[in-house]
C-alpha cells in the first residue's frame, strides 16, 4: 500500500447529499446540476454525487447500489469534475511518457486510445494517465489514477488475462488494468498531441494540424465540455486551450479501419515524435 504523505489536497467520504441538485445552480439533463462552487451528479440506482471547490467529494450510495458502479463514476465524471474546479486543462485522452516529456492521444469514443497506450506499455513505455488527462498551467501532464480501462477483445488482442481484474462497471466487459504507480510530482511537459481516428485505407497517415484546428482540436477533446459553463470555467478554458495549442506539436493520426497492426501504429507515432523534435531542435 502507499502511505499518505502531509495534509490530503481532496477528501472523499460517505456523506449525506441533496437529493435534488444544488441550490444556486444550473441543470444538466435532469441528472446533474452546476453553479461556480459545485458540481451534482445524480445516477439511478447508483449515488448521489457531490464535489466542491476542487476539494471535498461527498457520496450517497443508492440502496443496493453495486460498489463497482460507484467507482466507475467516481473515478470517471466525479474526477473529471473535480479537476475542472481545481484550475486544471482536462482531456479525454492518454498520456504516455516518452523521455523527459509526454504524449498525449486524444480521439472520439472507440478510437483505441487506451488500447494503444496499453500496448505503449507493453512495450515498456510508462503510462501516465488514461481517459483523464489533466493538464497545469505550465503545460504539463499530471499523474492520474494508476490503471488503463480495456475491453476484452482489446485485452485479448495484447495478451492480457482479465480473470483477476476489475471490471470498470459490473455488466461491462471493459476491464481496470494496473499500471505503474507515479508520484504526483512527477509531472510532465505535454510535447506532442495526437489526435486518433480511422478509415478505410491501407496504412497509417499522419497530418499536422495548423491554425485554428489546433485550438478547436483541444477544445472539442475536452473532459466533460458541458461542465465548464455551467462553472464559470469557460473564459479560462478558452485560454487555456490557446496557450497549449502555441506549445505542442499536433497532428491527426488516421488508421486503417480493419486489419491494422499496433506494432506499426506505435513505430509511425515514435517516428513522427523523432522528427518533431528533430524540427523543434533545428529552428532553436
Amino acid at each position: 500500500p502507499i502511505e499518505p504523505e502531509g495534509e490530503a489536497e481532496v477528501t472523499i467520504r460517505l456523506a449525506p447529499v441533496a437529493r435534488h441538485g444544488t441550490k444556486d445552480g444550473g441543470e444538466l439533463g435532469g441528472i446533474r446540476w452546476i453553479d461556480s462552487q459545485t458540481f451534482w451528479l445524480h445516477v439511478d440506482s447508483v449515488a448521489h454525487f457531490q464535489v466542491c471547490e476542487g476539494r471535498d467529494i461527498s457520496i450517497m450510495a443508492d440502496e443496493g447500489a453495486d460498489p463497482g458502479f460507484v467507482r466507475g463514476y467516481l473515478l470517471g465524471s466525479v474526477s473529471g469534475a473535480l479537476l475542472l474546479q481545481r484550475g486544471y486543462l482536462v482531456l479525454h485522452g492518454n498520456a504516455i511518457r516518452i523521455g523527459d516529456a509526454c504524449l498525449i492521444c486524444v480521439g472520439d469514443s472507440g478510437a483505441g486510445k487506451s488500447t494503444l497506450a496499453a500496448a505503449f506499455m507493453k512495450r515498456g513505455f510508462q503510462i501516465l494517465a488514461d481517459d483523464v488527462v489533466a493538464i497545469d498551467g505550465n503545460g504539463c501532464a499530471i499523474p492520474g489514477f494508476p490503471r488503463i480501462k480495456l475491453w476484452q477483445d482489446a485485452a485479448d488482442k495484447l495478451g492480457h488475462s482479465t480473470e483477476e481484474l476489475l471490471r470498470v462497471y459490473p455488466d461491462m466487459d471493459k476491464f481496470s488494468l494496473p499500471v505503474e504507480f507515479m508520484n504526483q510530482d512527477a509531472r510532465l511537459p505535454v510535447r506532442w498531441i495526437y489526435y486518433l481516428t480511422s478509415d478505410n485505407r491501407d496504412d497509417v497517415s499522419i497530418e499536422p494540424i495548423t491554425g485554428l484546428h489546433r485550438f478547436r482540436l483541444l477544445r472539442d477533446n475536452t473532459y466533460r465540455n458541458e461542465y465548464l459553463e455551467g462553472q464559470a470555467l469557460l473564459s479560462e478554458h478558452l485560454k487555456q486551450c490557446s496557450r497549449l495549442a502555441g506549445q505542442v506539436h499536433l497532428s491527426t493520426v488516421t488508421r486503417p479501419r480493419a486489419g491494422f497492426s499496433l506494432e506499426r501504429l506505435m513505430d509511425r507515432l515514435l517516428s513522427d515524435v523523432a522528427l518533431a523534435e528533430q524540427s523543434a531542435s533545428a529552428g532553436s
